[in-house]
């Protein structure tokens, strides 16, 4: 049974940085889609970036050009870098992964893409990001 530990979560301020972490307890990074959703109160769940095991990435619109997502071979873990953070940010950050081997990082229903982080089975306790 895959299990998804997060870590890097914290306060942030307004146009700061802050790097998250999701470490795997298997050797699955290679081979998982993987990514981030988050959720924050009052709001609905959101994708926010997916990375597949063909190394195809997705980014919510809301995020891309601030946060990349990327894959720690070594450390068995992928991370996701935010940048120029905004009060809207503001969420609990959750790890998620697929290890169907038809899985995508990008969701598409009804002539609607998203990022598929969302529907992926496997997912971690979440880590908080609060930016003031």
């Amino acid at each position: 049974h895959v299990q998804l530990v997060e870590s890097g979560g914290g306060p942030a301020q307004t146009g700061g940085s802050l790097t998250i972490y999701c470490k795997a307890s298997e050797d699955i990074i290679n081979r998982a889609c993987m990514g981030w959703f988050r959720q924050a109160p009052g709001k609905d769940r959101e994708g926010v970036a997916g990375l597949d095991s063909d190394g195809d990435i997705t980014y919510a619109d809301s995020v891309r050009g601030r946060f990349t997502i990327s894959k720690d071979n070594g450390n068995n873990r992928i991370e996701l870098r935010m940048t120029s953070l905004k009060p809207e940010d503001t969420a609990m950050y959750v790890c998620a992964a697929d290890l169907d081997p038809f899985c995508t990082s990008t969701y598409c229903s009804g002539g609607h893409c998203r990022v598929g982080t969302t529907e992926y089975p496997y997912r971690g306790q979440g880590t908080q990001v609060t930016v003031s």
